[in-house]
């Protein structure tokens, strides 16, 4: 069973702790300066490797991890369940320099929490850090129109595992909407939708929203996309 595509921290007085993931020492160093400069944010540190990464996920305890796709030893979407492997609760958001349709499709199914261009602004990576820690996607809800319909479609699951508001709250995930606008629109909580959120991936044995969504498009849960 997957675990909860919840990552926020405990302690809402610990800071996020964040691994930076990019063999560009200069970019890294930036952000991790950036991240260091918030109340809220801290460096757990950086790796310029996957390798590196895999051990650091492993001993510094991050939340996030601001993932570079393009590694010198190797694809940063590839390595995704390798580092989810020793952290699961990991959330991932991958910075790309290319938004092909087909990296980001990869990054979904692998379990990030979204994506990230390198050209985005410094506040968009802060708010991307705690977006991702707070177990919310971090992707458009015009790049997510786009891309769910291109996921394969299989032999239609059976619902039956999958209650009534757990169905519906998958739906208004694939609108884009945040925890807290799915808590408005069916009048409850927010710690009810997480609660929501948490049970129907672990159902669908997903990591994260996002690729909870990839698994019920394939499993023809969201027949109307």
């Amino acid at each position: 069973m997957a675990e909860s595509p919840q990552h926020a921290t405990a302690d809402p007085a610990r800071p996020i702790r964040v691994l930076i993931v990019d063999d560009h020492e200069v970019l890294a160093s930036s952000l991790a300066m950036v991240l260091d400069a918030e109340d809220d944010i801290s460096t757990a540190g950086t790796a310029t490797t996957l390798e590196q990464a895999r051990a650091l996920v492993g001993t510094t305890d991050p939340d996030v991890v601001l993932l570079d796709h393009r590694m010198p030893d190797g694809d940063g979407v590839a390595a995704i369940p390798s580092l989810r492997a020793v952290r699961p609760d990991l959330g991932i958001v991958v910075l790309t320099a290319s938004a092909a349709d087909h990296v980001l499709i990869a990054a979904i199914e692998a379990g990030a929490s979204g994506f990230l261009s390198k050209t985005r602004s410094l506040d968009e990576v802060t708010a991307a850090v705690r977006a991702a820690a707070a177990g919310e996607s971090v992707i458009s809800p015009e790049l997510l129109a786009r891309l769910l319909p291109r996921f394969g479609r299989g032999k239609v699951h059976s619902a039956d595992e999958l209650t009534e508001r757990e169905r519906e709250v998958l739906a208004l995930v694939a609108e884009g909407l945040s925890n807290a606008a799915i808590a408005e629109r069916l009048v409850v909580s927010v710690h009810t939708v997480r609660n929501h959120i948490a049970s129907l991936s672990a159902k669908l044995g997903a990591h994260s929203k996002l690729e909870a969504l990839s698994i019920a498009v394939r499993q023809g849960l969201l027949p109307d996309l």
